[in-house]
């Protein structure tokens, strides 16, 4: 297929945009409790943020260094990227406001009142000003803007209060940050049901700050700024330690060019106007919000009404979920449980105790000569960590490869890295021009002169957390040719050699992609030769051109291909004569799709992969990921079920049609929430029916002998 050819792909930052919309209809949902719809907006606007700060961030320095640069799914220039961001967002900020009022109202039925001033009663105006001025006014430091009082810099996402005002008939500017250090949320003290956002108090009582002035104007503002810090382009000291160095890197992030600029329900073109010009902005990276323009309170509010009355957030929250246990690592030991059988575990309805378990184990097993471990992203008050310094403390070598690179989540890994340097662990930092997001522990033991490999290999990030919000698979494993490409990867990893070649694992940059791509090319030869020929993949992005093309290859051959994406998909399904073989759904729900998951072919026959990676070629070409075999019959059985039960969803899930866009299924069965299917599912149940079928198979062989 020509390279220019456009016909089936659509572009990767529209895709997005699309998939947040599905995020915000969850909010329009009837049958998810309120308090819970409310927590969607938080996370649709919390996306649209970080969208904002890196993906448009990138953009807008290609379209400053990258003249020639387009876009090989569309044809479009940065600029011409950016330019549909801004015009689809006024859409969306649109849709967010009805989404947020017609909830605001269904609250205010159960007594839960978001109020501006003019709701508040008599009492409530005479506490919010005492609080006004005892507690808020001391912490502001407001400004004026003219000609001896320069432009100041506006943090990234702060909340600021702008004025227009005159004096002697001389027009000029106010601007009052609001503190960080304000609670964001102020209840009325008669009716903790009852609040006011931090921000509307001060916007009341501003006009008290500039009494000689005369105020005309004034709103809320809040400048997203871009966060996406290239470190190729930036320079290292021989003699700064890397922690330092990225130490550094988060304190330019406050600082890098505006992107976009948001008003709180009020504008006035003289302002807009002025801000553009300070800003260096554009009019159409201008938005005006009806909603909040900082939703994190949202999260606050919900353990509040949570202390407060209990009964009613109960009703409007989901029922609480606790990840289970399995039945078979209930009690014992771990370590010995794995001689018998591999595990795979199942987040968030499984838990990830049994792993915790395996690792506090092997911190305290004499046997243990040492553990190694890829991290990416842990909890604030992580076990994990916790685990690896008492191996250290017990004298076991501990390495540990941690990426500060992190989006977001540097300065966390900046801390522990430090914690861990501290203990006598090995430490190290991957490589200038790859981050790591390869998901991989490795346990080794040696008992009677034998070693003993443990492998533990996952779809997600080692943090207990998200670990109860996200789906993923966690694998563990006995297995010597796994245990021992595992020591490879980490003797490669301090060496840095990413070009090796493993028995088992697939390796990116270098040997995930081109082993992905024969893989469907034996199915196309399949499909060739008129056999059945499959593939079934889950992930949360798909953009690799070179992938998607691959796929069109395969689908124009006959091979049937179905996709579960949660979020990017850039190739159009169901187009005849191209991708009229691709089905692909996309489900979002109450907990995160995150798990990635790749078979080929059919029956017993086919060949699964879990992995770290999505097919992006951030993921493909410019990380370190690991993807690794199931061939335990059992658990490929597991991951067949769990497939064909998504891909059985017709309530979470929307099918992407032919014009790229999200559609209901709609059908004449029972309705099929997969998600919720697996909350009450035993996985256990699994491996019990297969473990009969081989025993009355293995009876019935022996009976015809």
């Amino acid at each position: 297929m020509s390279k220019g050819d456009y016909s089936y792909t659509q572009n990767r930052e529209l895709s997005w945009l699309k998939f947040n919309l599905r995020v915000l209809e969850e909010a329009e949902d009837d049958s998810v409790p309120l308090l819970e719809r409310l927590k969607f907006i938080s996370i649709f606007t919390s996306n649209l943020d970080e969208f904002y700060m890196v993906r448009c961030g990138s953009l807008y320095d290609l379209s400053l260094i990258k003249e020639d640069y387009v876009d090989n799914k569309t044809g479009w220039s940065a600029q011409e990227q950016l330019d549909a961001i801004f015009d689809r967002t006024i859409f969306l900020y649109e849709r967010r406001d009805e989404v947020f009022s017609t909830l605001n109202n269904l609250l205010k039925v159960e007594g839960i009142h978001d109020l501006g001033f003019n709701d508040l009663t008599k009492k409530e105006i005479s506490f919010t000003k005492k609080y006004f001025f005892n507690c808020i006014l001391p912490l502001l430091s407001p400004q004026i803007i003219d000609i001896h009082h320069p432009f100041p810099h506006l943090l990234n996402k702060s909340l600021n209060i702008m004025l227009i005002m005159r004096k002697k008939g001389k027009l000029l500017y106010g601007l009052v940050p609001v503190p960080s250090a304000l609670p964001r949320i102020i209840f009325s003290p008669r009716d903790k049901l009852r609040f006011i956002l931090m921000e509307k108090i001060i916007l009341q009582y501003v006009d008290e700050i500039f009494s000689n002035y005369k105020v005309e104007f004034k709103t809320i503002v809040s400048v997203t700024r871009n966060a996406d810090i290239s470190l190729s382009d930036l320079q290292i000291d021989e003699d700064e330690d890397y922690r330092g160095y990225m130490k550094k890197i988060l304190k330019k992030r406050t600082r890098l060019a505006p992107i976009r600029l948001e008003l709180y329900q009020h504008s006035d073109p003289r302002l807009i106007d002025f801000l553009c010009d300070q800003l260096n902005l554009a009019p159409n990276q201008v938005q005006i919000s009806h909603t909040p323009l900082d939703m994190a309170y949202v999260f606050e509010l919900y353990d509040h009404i949570e202390s407060v009355n209990e009964l009613l957030f109960h009703q409007l929250s989901f029922n609480p979920f606790y990840p289970k246990i399995p039945e078979r690592l209930k009690e014992g030991k771990i370590l010995p449980q794995l001689k018998k059988r591999d595990i795979l575990l199942f987040y968030p309805f499984e838990s990830i105790e049994p792993f915790l378990r395996l690792l506090k184990e092997a911190a305290n097993d004499e046997n243990v000569i040492s553990i190694k471990i890829t991290i990416y992203r842990v909890a604030r008050s992580s076990s994990i960590i916790k685990y690896l310094l008492e191996a250290r403390e017990n004298d076991k070598e501990v390495t540990v490869l941690i990426e500060l690179r992190a989006r977001f989540d540097e300065a966390n890994n900046i801390h522990y890295a430090g914690l861990l340097e501290e203990a006598g662990c090995t430490v190290l930092y991957g490589f200038e021009e790859y981050k790591v997001h390869s998901k991989v522990c490795l346990i080794t033991r040696k008992e009677r002169n034998n070693i003993q490999y443990i492998t533990q290999m996952g779809t997600g990030n080692y943090n207990e957390r998200t670990c109860k919000l996200y789906t993923d698979l966690s694998f563990i494993t006995t297995s010597k040719v796994i245990g021992e490409d595992a020591m490879l990867f980490f003797k490669n990893m301090a060496i840095s050699n990413l070009n090796d070649d493993y028995e088992k694992l697939l390796v990116a940059p270098f040997g995930f992609k081109s082993q992905l791509i024969e893989k469907i090319n034996q199915e196309i030869e399949k499909a060739h030769k008129n056999l059945p020929a499959n593939i079934i993949m889950k992930m949360n992005s798909f953009s690799d051109r070179e992938l998607i093309d691959m796929l069109n290859k395969a689908s124009t051959a006959g091979v049937k291909i179905k996709l579960i994406i949660r979020g990017i998909c850039c190739i159009i399904p169901g187009l005849k004569g191209k991708t009229e073989n691709i089905e692909i759904i996309s489900i979002v729900g109450r907990f995160l799709e995150h798990s990635r998951i790749y078979c080929f072919g059919t029956g017993e026959d086919t060949s699964i992969y879990l992995s770290s990676a999505d097919l992006m070629v951030r993921n493909t070409e410019k990380r370190v990921e690991v993807a690794f075999p199931i061939e335990n019959p059992i658990l490929k059985k597991m991951i067949m079920h769990l497939l064909e039960l998504q891909l059985q969803d017709n309530v979470k899930a929307r099918k992407i049609n032919a014009k790229g866009d999200y559609e209901k299924i709609y059908t004449w069965g029972e309705p099929v929430d997969s998600q919720k299917y697996f909350m009450n599912y035993d996985f256990s149940k699994i491996e019990e029916e297969y473990a009969l079928k081989a025993s009355f198979y293995s009876r019935l062989k022996h009976l015809f002998k």
